[in-house]
């Protein structure tokens, strides 16, 4: 029935039938010769297509089989898509990739193009394995090694590769796309083998392949691919490929990996579907690359929008997606028919031809059809009337790239249905192998690869720094300091000690770039910034467009380039804008990795409350439970100005050596606080520590900060941000009342500082949780969960801000914890 034409049985009958009534071969045509007389393509690279696009097939038709018994746990097929295997082949290797999820034969083809032996290792031409492919996969990195990647040509006006002549084709293709194959079976089945997530999702992704793991997040990737393109050319201009961070540690790498292994010339390729055109992460990462293409910067990001039309049920309305994507400023528009394979790999080798010769963005518009529905459980006969369904089953790219192999006489249908035939089989084999792979099975398996932690690596990486900073560097760290270094500039305010330390980041790691709104020209809103540009140029030190999805993005793409980004939210509120981009994105590529890819970045955020006189919620948020939420992501709070400078290099460090995604908090009431006690008294200033003094004064992560006053026997008040200096000060109140009191300043949100947590609580046996977020999903109840997870009999209780966002003017002091509540809270915990 033609209600059910997108079942896989019958998808599969169908396809046989279209075979079966394709006519017979009148003339033999030698692969090595085009398909027709003008086609840019040969027979025998048709025919490779075919087969990319059959094994495709077949592992969707293996997805549904697998989940038919409760064995596969992922059904979201590339049925309809083929298409995109002419985009592959029109592709380097070595250009990056993040994949829409519906890239199945542009992965087998991928995978191919770097599998393929085509010459030994006895030429000088072979290109060894990089770091990052032996880390990630060595038995591929060995084959890599034996052998040379074919790159098909991009230039239009080049002629087509020669192909071996011959009579017949083989049926043994399957060979070539056997790795990818069992790569897309094990993500299916959630196998802990699977080569770059590890059975933790099913995702298109290999570092060896330059194919970067990406989520079914809709559009997210968008941003981060803009981020790539950017870095790729500021990269080749400040020639820092291959420069090393550190001592030894390579920026963007991970376990013993190096860069990422892209040529200078290389062009981002990024694909996705059409509904996701309508999605903000998209607006902002074409609104993005439009608006520095505009401003004279190159991105080389070639944009694939696969067009079947629908978002799971909804329709793309008729000439909706074309009008948008021709719309967009800045990005050259090329449109291809994916139902006609020689002449889609004729229009994305053109459009990447002209990606790479003028750096510069592209869209290739490809149309497709969604064949077997959204996914296993969609019933497509709900919203699709049959005639659209068997209209769209006419469009079949498979169907109709066999329709042209034997038009062409490359090929005959019984030949095309053998090495069909072959294929599933071959498919069917490695799925029931895959079945007997082990899973994750604990908790430990599953977080492993999150965000790992080197303390001891990151320690030493601030040591080397510092030797550095002394030795060698100690004359152009003078020069860049005006011959003043800020260690001899007297007692410094927190802004001033974060900007003193963001140029000794960006002296000690030649990758690094510090940018966002108002940043460079500026000197950032409150001067954090100030005189950066200035000092360090402004390649590494740069505004950007007043987008904080697109500021994000810039530094996930960034720091996977190989670049230590340290992009600033000019606002805490204004985060919440594109949370995703930290939370889907950034902190999960790792995860979904395995390290092999990473996205180091230090996010600097001005935030939480208490301005004087300048306020509303947008500039005094007060909410940082979405960052806490985040699984591995390092959230820094620091107080004060002898904290900042070391925490900010500890940031740094864990960025460079672990790959971390750190969002440093910077409290701006305190931004330029002198006092603590009383106007004047300049205890909240502190001098910058000379290089010398930086390993004594390292902050690793996770380790809070106490303050005794008095005996400090007799309460326990935990707190970080601005109610370290209102805590001080209420203690000071209590000391004139005989009260002894520790302040442990948590400095760390993420991970909180638990050991240091129950330690300074058992010491007194009572606990005042000083929060300045808000009591509902604030941080005080994550500093209660651990205290009572931990056994702690004692006495607590919590100061914290209302559930509220902060008025303007004088009524932000009812909803905001104040010193006076602070000590009556404390007066009522002891008379207990």
């Amino acid at each position: 029935m033609l209600s059910d034409v997108t079942t896989p049985q019958d998808l599969d009958d169908r396809f046989r039938e279209t075979l079966a009534a394709l006519p017979a071969t009148q003339r033999r045509r030698d692969p090595a010769d085009p398909v027709t007389d003008d086609a840019p393509l040969t027979g025998a690279r048709l025919l490779e297509l075919f087969d990319a696009q059959v094994t495709s097939r077949q592992l969707d038709l293996a997805g549904r089989w697998l989940r038919s018994f409760g064995e596969g746990f992922y059904t979201i097929g590339s049925a309809g898509h083929g298409g995109n295997a002419a985009v592959a082949a029109a592709l380097r290797p070595t250009d990056p990739a993040l994949l829409h999820y519906r890239s199945g034969a542009f992965y087998c083809v991928r995978a191919a193009q770097v599998a393929d032996a085509t010459a030994p290792t006895d030429t000088a031409d072979a290109e060894p394995a990089t770091d990052r492919e032996r880390a990630a996969d060595p038995q591929r990195a060995a084959d890599r090694e034996s052998a040379t990647v074919r790159e098909p040509a991009d230039d239009p006006e080049s002629a087509a590769e020669p192909e071996p002549a011959g009579s017949a084709p083989s049926t043994g293709a399957f060979v070539r796309y056997a790795e990818a194959a069992r790569d897309v079976l094990r993500g299916m089945v959630a196998s802990s083998e699977e080569p770059i997530a590890g059975g933790r999702h099913k995702v298109f992704g290999r570092a060896d392949l330059a194919i970067v793991p990406t989520t079914s997040t809709i559009a997210s990737h968008l941003p981060r691919a803009v981020g790539m393109g950017l870095a790729v050319e500021r990269l080749r201009r400040l020639d820092t490929v291959g420069r090393r961070a550190g001592a030894g540690v390579r920026v963007g790498s991970g376990a013993g990996a190096a860069h990422a292994p892209w040529p200078p010339d290389a062009i981002v390729v990024c694909s996705f579907g059409d509904a996701s055109v309508n999605h903000a992460s998209a607006t902002a990462a074409f609104n993005t690359a439009g608006w520095y293409d505009h401003a004279g910067l190159r991105i080389p990001v070639l944009f694939v929008c696969e067009d079947n039309g629908l978002g799971i049920s909804v329709r793309s309305p008729e000439g909706w997606v074309e009008a948008t994507l021709r719309a967009k400023p800045g990005i050259h528009y090329f449109s291809a028919d994916g139902a006609d394979p020689v002449r889609a790999y004729e229009v994305a080798r053109e459009a990447a031809a002209w990606v790479r010769r003028h750096r510069r963005p592209a869209v290739l518009h490809l149309r497709t059809v969604r064949l077997m529905g959204h996914a296993g459980a969609d019933a497509e006969s709900a919203y699709r009337s049959p005639a659209e369904l068997a209209e769209d089953l006419a469009r079949d790219p498979v169907a109709a790239t066999a329709r042209q192999l034997v038009d062409a006489g490359v090929a005959t249908a019984e030949e095309l249905l053998a090495r069909y035939d072959e294929t599933g089989w071959q498919v069917r084999r490695l799925a029931e192998e895959v079945l007997g792979e082990p899973k994750l099975t604990s908790a430990a398996d599953v977080v492993s690869a999150l965000a790992p932690r080197r303390p001891v690596r990151v320690a030493r990486a601030v040591a080397d720094a510092a030797a550095r900073a002394s030795g060698p560097g100690s004359a152009a760290r003078e020069e860049a300091f005006g011959g003043k270094p800020p260690e001899l500039a007297g007692p410094l305010t927190l802004a001033q000690s974060i900007n003193a330390a963001l140029a000794d980041g960006l002296l000690d790691h030649p990758q690094m770039a510090v940018f966002g709104e108002d940043v460079a020209a500026k000197g950032g809103v409150y001067g954090v910034t100030k005189g950066l540009r200035d000092r360090f140029g402004a390649a590494r030190v740069f505004d950007t467009l007043l987008d904080e999805t697109s500021v994000l993005g810039l530094g996930l793409g960034a720091g996977l380039a190989g670049m230590l980004p340290v992009p600033e939210i000019q606002y805490l509120a204004y985060l919440h804008n594109a949370e995703d981009q930290l939370r889907g994105e950034a902190a999960t590529m790792q995860f979904f990795s395995r390290g092999a890819f990473r996205n180091p970045m230090v996010v600097r955020v001005a935030g939480l409350a208490y301005q004087e006189g300048f306020g509303g919620h947008f500039h005094n948020d007060n909410s940082v439970a979405v960052l806490r939420d985040v699984p591995g992501l390092v959230v820094a709070v620091p107080a004060r100005p002898d904290d900042a400078a070391p925490m900010l290099r500890t940031c740094l460090a864990s960025a460079a050596v672990d790959g971390s995604v750190c969002v440093f908090l910077e409290p701006i009431a305190l931004y330029h606080t002198r006092d603590l006690y009383a106007e004047g008294d300049g205890e909240w200033l502190a001098g910058y520590p000379e290089p010398g003094s930086w390993v004594a004064g390292h902050v690793p992560i996770g380790r809070a900060r106490v303050y005794r006053v008095g005996s400090s026997d007799d309460l326990t008040i935990i707190t970080f941000g601005n109610g370290v200096r209102m805590s001080l000060r209420a203690a000071a109140v209590l000391a004139e009342e005989g009260v002894g009191t520790r302040v442990v300043d948590l400095r760390w949100l993420a991970p909180l500082p638990v050991a240091d947590i129950i330690r300074e609580s058992s010491a007194t046996g009572r606990v005042l949780v000083v929060d300045e977020t808000r009591r509902s999903g604030g941080v005080g109840e994550g500093v209660i969960a651990a205290l009572v997870d931990a056994g702690y009999v004692g006495a607590a209780r919590r100061v914290a801000g209302v559930d509220s966002f902060v008025p303007l003017g004088p009524a932000a002091r009812q909803v905001l914890v104040s010193p006076e509540a602070i000590t009556d809270g404390a007066r009522t915990l002891l008379a207990r």
